[in-house]
């Protein structure tokens, strides 16, 4: 794999400024990285062709949404499952509740991140569920209690 292209200030300054909200106008970005609208246009442009943007989201609010719950789910798979890794993995892609799937070293096959209404739907999706999917040995899961920290925005400093 070729190392990534570096970045200069700028760019950094782009991304920083969309990271912390990606609807910003192109004019307004182009005042907070002092540039002018048509530079900012083209990095901005560079940038999302060079990959470094994957898309824009909303990021809803899951409590207000009645999506009161939201826990870390571990997930062993049987051994010898490397037949039924890619099904688990579609299928997984395809839950809803799933909101993000890692797979990891360590203890555990995979970590997912999970979002239920309630631990009555949290449980009904883990036994009735996800422990159901063809290669899965074990589900042990952690419920979060409060969300100190949660975003999606990289450090760009270095």
């Amino acid at each position: 794999m070729t190392p990534p292209e570096p970045l200069d200030a700028v760019d950094r300054r782009i991304l920083a400024r969309l990271q912390e909200d990606g609807r910003i106008s192109n004019q307004a970005l182009a005042e907070a990285v002092h540039l002018s609208p048509a530079q900012c246009n083209r990095r901005h442009r560079r940038l999302e062709e060079r990959g470094l943007i994957r898309r824009y989201e909303a990021r809803l609010d899951a409590q207000r949404l009645g999506l009161g719950v939201t826990a870390f789910v571990h997930v062993t798979m049987e051994r010898g499952h490397i037949r039924e890794v890619e099904r688990f993995r579609a299928q997984v892609r395809a839950m809803r509740q799933v909101q993000e799937c890692w797979a990891v070293t360590g203890d555990f096959d995979y970590v997912l991140k999970v979002v239920a209404r309630d631990l009555k739907g949290l449980s009904d999706f883990l036994l009735g569920t996800l422990a159901q999917l063809p290669g899965v040995n074990g589900v042990r899961s952690s419920v979060c209690l409060d969300e100190v920290k949660c975003t999606s925005a990289l450090p760009l400093d270095g």
